[in-house]
């Protein structure tokens, strides 16, 4: 017996959905080392870390300028952007411009963006605090690219963490610009510079500097842990979404994929 035509509406096949790979946001400061994030999404593997560009004003490490820099004006709009790409968590990408607002300023500033962004919310400061219990130092060395005045604000935010710092190097150069032009033996020279015998982990502190292919090269100058700014950045927005990656590629940081405390 024939079966009778079908009539209504026919619905169509549902798509399948497709995951989105973890995904975190960061908010960098104009242009420097910006192509160190697409290395390290691809170093990681299944991770997206998309960029929002800050406008920095001023290309200048100093104190006023460094202000202005990390002002939530600058930062809001880009938070509220990153969420609209799927992002699960935002760092400000920048060590400079979120120290020189001290301990408690800083994290005023992490809200202010967690809020614009409806997400949670760290910088590059916060994440080298984080990375240095991380790694199991107590006592680090500070081997950065600025004028040694700012590099000062950058210790005494550590010191606010807990953590002791039995040197520090400055290398006073004023503009992110110019470090962005460093290549790996500029880079090893700096580690090598601001290490101290004492030191358990030397900290590199400066987004606009290119380091990410060099951590393997930097550990073994100094033999011991090398924390860089772009580096603790992916890891710290990581961190905050809980997803943790084993990385030998990018250092001793990277060495576990066990969720980060």
């Amino acid at each position: 017996m024939p079966h009778a035509p079908q009539t209504g509406p026919r619905t169509a096949p549902r798509a399948a959905r497709t995951e989105q790979p973890p995904t975190v946001g960061f908010l960098y400061p104009g242009y420097s080392a910006e192509d160190d994030y697409p290395r390290l999404a691809s170093l990681i593997g299944g991770v997206r870390l998309p960029l929002v560009h800050t406008d920095i004003g001023e290309d200048a490490h100093r104190v006023d300028t460094l202000l202005e820099m990390g002002s939530t004006a600058r930062l809001v709009a880009g938070a509220a952007e990153l969420r609209r790409r799927g992002a699960g968590a935002v760092v400000w990408a920048c060590t400079s411009a979120s120290f020189v607002f001290g301990w408690d300023g800083a994290h005023e500033q992490v809200r202010e963006v967690s809020a614009a962004a409806g997400l949670p919310a760290s910088s590059t400061s916060f994440a080298f605090a984080h990375a240095v219990r991380a790694v199991g130092a107590e006592r680090v060395a500070v081997a950065a690219t600025y004028p040694a005045d700012v590099a000062e604000y950058f210790t005494a935010f550590l010191k606010a963490a807990g953590i002791e710092v039995v040197a520090t190097r400055g290398s006073g150069i004023i503009t992110a610009a110019e470090v962005g032009t460093w290549g790996r033996e500029e880079v090893l020279a700096l580690a090598r510079a601001g290490d101290h015998p004492a030191a358990h982990a030397v900290l590199l502190p400066d987004t606009a500097l290119h380091t990410a292919a060099h951590l393997p090269a930097l550990e073994a100058a100094v033999g011991k842990p090398v924390l860089t700014a772009n580096q603790v950045t992916a890891w710290e927005g990581l961190r905050l979404i809980g997803h943790a990656a084993a990385c030998p590629a990018l250092g001793r940081l990277f060495g576990s994929d066990r969720p980060a405390p």
